[in-house]
């Protein structure tokens, strides 16, 4: 069988966009599309190679994924869980992982992913606001349910995929006493998925409820940030968590759908000199790396015969420095996206299709309408500053805030949906991300976006990472503030931090203040929380 792709490498980044066209199947579920047709004609075909936490590799091909998810399909309906019920799963990347997706898709249940670094209060909320019926686990995040269970009443049934305790069941033991065939439930695009719940950056976390067309309106962005996936010997790995939009539909949903192995690893804790070693070791040749693990990777020695075809990266801009540094260490140009957890994969850079421009997010994917409006809901025209904002429908699309009708109408102004991004289109249609629009600073009458100041601090060598923010300012009304992570803290590297901004960005936004500091907050998506350090002051 060949996986087909949706956007036709033809012509210009235009015509391929002019020549684009939705699918529009009546029926569609993400299983069936990623796992059950594949299982029918290739059964045999490598899907899924875990690299176990002892070292030990095990491939999985799609048959044993087809046949282990309609057990656990079975197993989850006869304790009771049918179409329309949650079921979170509480895992890194593991085999098991996969298999609930699968096997609530069967079913017709939404899956809620939930991060396993969450502590109890961050899984309290998700698991009552989401109302979910089952869990899938394992024992390093069981003690954490248990304690707050009692809290939980919808929740009946809890899988543990190791060790369990009293009132919980084996997820080996229930898959080895079930069926493994069961029947598809017949969804529809606009049918309901999976729950995503928001980084909460900006208030309590929202639950972005997907249906299962967001896989389609995911693939044409994959596709072209990945040069035009999948080829001949294409692998995709990603450190970022399964349990997130771009672990979930950016890899793991993607690889499977095209037949392209997926490697699967829990990392406790990013290693750059492992990611290194791993993408080396299982001949990874397609990656997503976070700007964060970019950063840290950049800090480790440089590794050898690499064989990377394409890596991406979205969530914070990258600076020219970060860009020309992952040229030389992957031997491809890192291609830039941008989306969130309500419409992903929007916007995107592919060096093969059109030339990279610094500093910038990319051009519309195929398919998608995005433009810079104004506080009124008008579309602005090039080299203005606005809100980036995405016309519906679009299939990448939520449907809805889970249980929040009201902040589900806030988030759109006619139908346009509000990205709460402020950024700029130039005359070519290249998009440049400015910052969140409570990042803006404002001081001495200029509006300044952070992004450009923290390229230009972590460009200098002894700078890991830096954040910056506007505080308060009885005159200026703000001033530029900037927190850094630096192999050494003293008075000269500070003065010589600002020297830099001064002259390479302008002197009204260089910082006033600068802090020295050992670690950043960051929200589990990896994404910089300035609302944090603005509270500092």
């Amino acid at each position: 069988m060949r996986a087909e792709r949706l956007v036709t490498k033809s012509g210009s980044w235009e015509d391929m966009r002019a020549n684009f066209v939705w699918p529009r199947p009546a029926n569609f579920n993400i299983a069936e599309q990623i796992c059950e047709r594949w299982a029918r004609y290739e059964p045999d075909r490598r899907a899924l190679t875990y690299l176990r936490p002892d070292g030990e590799i095990r491939d999985y091909t799609y048959i044993q994924l087809s046949r282990a998810s309609s057990r656990l399909a079975n197993a989850l309906r006869a304790r009771g869980v049918q179409r329309g019920d949650r079921c979170a799963v509480l895992l890194p990347q593991t085999p098991e992982t996969v298999l609930t997706h699968l096997a609530c898709y069967k079913l017709g249940a939404i899956v809620v992913p939930l991060f396993t670094l969450f502590g109890e209060d961050g899984l309290q909320f998700r698991l009552q606001n989401s109302g979910a019926k089952a869990l899938i686990t394992d024992m390093a995040n069981l003690e954490k349910i248990m304690n707050i269970r009692e809290q939980l009443p919808d929740l009946e049934v809890i899988y543990s995929i190791d060790e369990r305790t009293g009132g919980t069941f084996g997820f080996w033991q229930e898959l080895g006493k079930a069926k493994d065939q069961c029947e598809m439930a017949d969804t529809t695009p606009d049918d309901p998925a999976f729950i995503s719940y928001t980084s909460g950056t900006t208030g309590p976390p929202k639950g972005a409820l997907h249906g299962h067309q967001v896989l389609l309106g995911h693939l044409p962005g994959v596709e072209t940030h990945h040069n035009f996936l999948p080829q001949e010997g294409d692998c995709l790995w990603t450190p970022a968590d399964w349990a997130w939009m771009g672990g979930l539909t950016n890899v793991m949903m993607p690889a499977l759908n095209y037949g392209v192995p997926l490697i699967a690893h829990r990392m406790s804790k990013f290693d750059p000199e492992h990611a290194f070693w791993l993408m080396k070791k299982l001949k990874v040749r397609n990656t997503f790396l976070p700007p964060t693990a970019l950063k840290l990777m950049r800090q480790a020695p440089e590794p050898e015969n690499l064989n990377l075809r394409s890596v991406g990266s979205g969530g914070e801009a990258l600076g020219t420095e970060l860009l020309d540094w992952g040229q030389r260490v992957f031997g491809t140009t890192i291609n830039e996206f941008y989306g969130q957890t309500e419409c992903n994969l929007v916007l995107g850079n592919s060096y093969t299709a059109f030339e990279p421009r610094p500093g910038s997010t990319g051009k519309p994917v195929p398919g998608h309408e995005v433009a810079i409006i104004d506080g009124d809901g008008n579309v602005l025209p090039a080299g203005e500053v606005g809100e980036i904002a995405v016309r519906r429908p679009d299939p990448a699309m939520f449907l809805e805030y889970w249980r929040a009708p009201e902040k589900t109408a806030e988030k759109f102004r006619g139908d346009w949906m509000l990205t709460g991004d402020e950024g700029m289109m130039d005359e070519d249609g290249y998009f440049f991300f400015s910052s969140r629009s409570d990042d803006v600073i404002t001081t001495f009458g200029y509006r300044v976006g952070p992004t450009e100041i923290e390229d230009c601090l972590t460009g200098h060598p002894s700078v890991t990472m830096a954040a910056v923010v506007g505080v308060p300012d009885p005159v200026r009304t703000e001033i530029i503030k900037a927190y850094v992570i630096a192999d050494r803290a003293d008075e000269a590297l500070k003065k010589e931090l600002i020297l830099r901004v001064r002259e390479r960005v302008s002197p009204h936004v260089a910082p006033r203040e600068m802090v020295f500091v050992d670690s950043l907050p960051m929200t589990a998506t990896g994404k910089i929380m300035r609302r944090e350090l603005k509270l500092r002051g």
